[in-house]
């Protein structure tokens, strides 16, 4: 059988082809004539397993999603405590190229808007550095967030350098007030470079699962940050990652997220998931109108919200192959990526005989993760397999296949 996870998003992308309404970043030359129906998604769970769907190996740069990943990069090198004395965490309230500083300490008010994230470029590596040296530090950070080396799109790079009088200006003000130590040419010049990092949404997805990981990257297994450093990004991205719309968007989609002008959505939720969403049309609030509608579906149809009832952490215990006959077994309370890993195994399988399903030391099942069990399920039965239920607790009670037929019990 083939995970049903794919053809959801080909479903998901398909229904919304048709909002064209919006327009790509016409201030930026490079980003004016981006393909406006480029459209694709991608989701990774915290286990390493990816699922994407629409032009998904489409290149694009990174832009203002580069923030959060820079931050952590701040932290990483400085110490949080040093970060904190120059940015703050509290949200804006306003557009993301306002100056918007804190009365009294005249920090920017958080990294997501540009006069927060220019600040934190300027902390990369260390007092006094290069500044090349800092858009290497971004660059492989975040190729070794996303599992492949990326590139700067030079000829983006140039382009948004004309338009860019507006952060020089930012960035003059924060030199003025001591904020930024470093010519504010040199930073702005650098800041540009770490936005024009060219990006896939697989990679989008990949970078945010190793924030929901703990700051394991999912694929390689590598710690690349440590779980509080996650955990701060995370909790920004929550607060401020939306700029002006981040308290609707927090409590009506519930996914901490991060957009940027090229048309790229990245979001992800603690233990389970990186989702990387990319199509060209910005809403009036510069985030991609179809990426944003893509991800609202996510909340509502895969119960992807922070803080939608959780029943803890989740585990695929794996399968038994004995003959032609195999065992799935399950335990514990399962959402979204323990579900995803059952459908995985059920993929690779290449037996022929019985499949036995054991959920007696499951306590509970999302609604998300409970649809695609039984989809599982009735796909191997399709494929002409006897399909066995084992499930003492009743934690997926009235088990319908879809058409009125239920598993059968061991």
């Amino acid at each position: 059988m083939q995970t049903p996870i794919p053809d959801y998003l080909d479903e998901l992308l398909d229904s919304l082809r048709g909002d064209t309404s919006g327009a790509r970043a016409g201030y930026i030359p490079e980003l004016a004539n981006a393909n406006p129906d480029l459209f694709a998604m991608a989701v990774t769970t915290a286990t390493g397993s990816t699922y994407a769907a629409g032009d998904a190996q489409a290149e694009f740069s990174i832009q203002s999603i580069s923030k959060p990943f820079a931050y952590a990069a701040a932290i990483m090198d400085r110490g949080l405590p040093t970060v904190l004395a120059s940015i703050g965490v509290e949200p804006s309230g306003e557009a993301f190229n306002e100056l918007s500083l804190e009365p009294g300490t005249n920090r920017p008010r958080n990294p997501m808007i540009n006069a927060g994230a220019i600040t934190a470029h300027g902390l990369l590596v260390g007092p006094d550095a290069d500044p090349e040296a800092r858009v290497d530090r971004a660059l492989r950070l975040f190729s070794q967030l996303a599992g492949r080396q990326l590139r700067v799109d030079e000829n983006v790079c140039v382009s948004e350098l004309e338009t860019a009088d507006h952060n020089l200006a930012m960035a003059h003000m924060l030199r003025s007030y001591g904020i930024l130590a470093d010519d504010p040419h040199e930073v702005v010049t650098g800041y540009t470079r770490q936005c024009s990092i060219l990006v896939t949404v697989t990679d989008l997805s990949m970078m945010a699962a190793t924030l929901a990981n703990g700051g394991v990257q999912p694929r390689t297994r590598e710690r690349i940050m440590d779980p509080a450093t996650a955990r701060q990004v995370m909790s920004v991205m929550a607060v401020a990652g939306m700029y002006d719309g981040a308290g609707d968007w927090l409590t009506r989609v519930g996914i901490p997220a991060k957009s940027g002008v090229a048309g790229g959505l990245v979001g992800v939720l603690p233990d389970q998931v990186g989702i990387g969403a990319f199509s060209p049309r910005l809403d009036e609030h510069g985030n991609s109108q179809r990426a944003k509608r893509a991800f609202e579906r996510l909340s509502s149809d895969m119960g992807m919200h922070l803080f939608a009832p959780s029943h803890g952490r989740l585990d695929v215990v794996g399968v038994q192959r004995e003959g032609t006959r195999e065992v799935f077994s399950l335990q514990g309370n399962v959402q979204f990526t323990a579900a995803a890993e059952l459908l995985d195994l059920m993929a690779e399988s290449t037996a022929t005989g019985q499949v036995h399903v054991d959920i007696s030391r499951v306590y509970s099942f999302t609604d998300v993760a409970r649809r695609m069990t039984l989809e599982g399920l009735r796909r191997l039965r399709l494929d002409g397999r006897r399909v066995f239920l084992d499930d003492p607790l009743q934690a997926l009670a009235d088990p319908d296949l879809g058409d009125g037929t239920y598993p059968e019990t061991p």
